[in-house]
């Protein structure tokens, strides 16, 4: 989000590629020369790629799932992630070493994270800038069903993200929405996104620090979800944007992605669920206003980005003017709670 300190803005995520759902093969799968040698040369002994698939849902890169042929018959996955846009391959390098960085802290830690293999975020090896990765199992999971089971998951492993206390601390949140970057929907309570906008003119509410992911929603967690026997979590995806700030962001990005997905009473609702795992929140509620506020004044201003891949897992009913007219509401709502 434009919000989300200019880092890699995937709303879905690189999930996309972890879930397997939506690979395709031919010429868009292919890997370039330069990358595959240099993949090639990060590989075991004996090892080769065998098969590639693109898989689609992110915003900034091209994706692939790379399945590897290892010297005893078997296979493994790995995950590339290419910057091939030119507006994102400006940005690339910030974003691979921070992702970097975020996967070498989360290391050792309960944490389900992807492993680092390579990276490469200058195109030194490569045709463009890249990431290697490890795979993780499990997949995205955007339906309703299940919801109030995967709300709790989702708030028991954002608590775990903000308890770490990393070695070196990533670098401070930022944010760069402005009550005049706010595109506010032709739908919108016009009374209602003005007073919104009005809370963010204020300076930032004091709060204490912590690890946070600044892309933590349904759309960046993998989960297990079997026919018998719980739903679990497999995997937190999508590193880029990690900073040190308040829960509350985190929270507020968590709620408003759910307030768009499934409607706006599950972004009201999130923060409770977080505060009854034992999350902290700010004590005032103009201090929470302000951050749930912010992040969701943040996606007015992208979408038509947001809701793509949310079409393109399946939730076709997610378009533009729905997810423009389930944000007027939660927006509404967020302001008329406030009174």
């Amino acid at each position: 989000m434009t919000d989300h300190d200019g880092a890699a803005p995937d709303h879905d995520g690189a999930a996309a590629v972890h879930n397997g759902a939506a690979a395709a093969h031919g010429e868009e799968a292919i890997v370039r020369p330069s990358t595959l040698a240099w993949v090639s040369r990060h590989l075991e002994p004996g090892e080769r790629i065998v098969r590639a698939d693109a898989l689609h849902g992110g915003i900034t890169a091209e994706m692939r799932k790379l399945a590897i042929g290892t010297r005893d018959g078997g296979t493994r996955a790995l995950v590339l992630r290419t910057f091939v846009d030119p507006y994102y391959v400006k940005h690339a390098e910030d974003w691979l070493n921070r992702e970097v960085g975020a996967l070498t802290q989360l290391a050792g830690t309960d944490v389900p994270a992807p492993e680092l293999v390579a990276v490469d975020p200058t195109a030194e090896h490569c045709e463009y800038p890249s990431l290697l990765m490890t795979h993780l199992t499990g997949r995205t999971v955007l339906d309703d069903e299940g919801l109030e089971t995967r709300t709790h998951l989702l708030a028991r492993q954002l608590l775990a993200i903000h308890a770490l206390r990393p070695a070196e601390r990533p670098r401070k949140y930022v944010t760069l929405t402005t009550a005049d970057t706010v595109v506010t929907p032709k739908c919108a309570d016009a009374a209602a996104w003005a007073a919104a906008i009005d809370v963010i003119r204020r300076p930032a509410p004091p709060y204490e620090g912590r690890f946070l992911h600044r892309d933590f929603q349904p759309g960046n967690v993998l989960f297990d979800v079997p026919p018998l026997g719980p739903t679990r979590i497999t995997g937190v995806v999508d590193w880029a944007a990690t900073s040190w700030g308040p829960a509350d962001l985190d929270v507020a990005h968590c709620s408003t992605t759910l307030a768009l997905l499934h409607g706006p009473r599950w972004g009201l609702r999130f923060p409770e669920v977080y505060e009854a795992v034992g999350g902290a929140l700010a004590a005032a509620t103009s201090e929470r206003l302000y951050w749930l506020v912010r992040d969701a004044l943040a996606c007015s201003e992208e979408v038509r980005e947001v809701a793509r891949p949310w079409r393109e897992a399946g939730r076709t009913e997610l378009t533009t003017p729905v997810v423009e007219e389930r944000l007027d509401a939660y927006v509404t709502a967020l302001m008329t709670a406030s009174d």
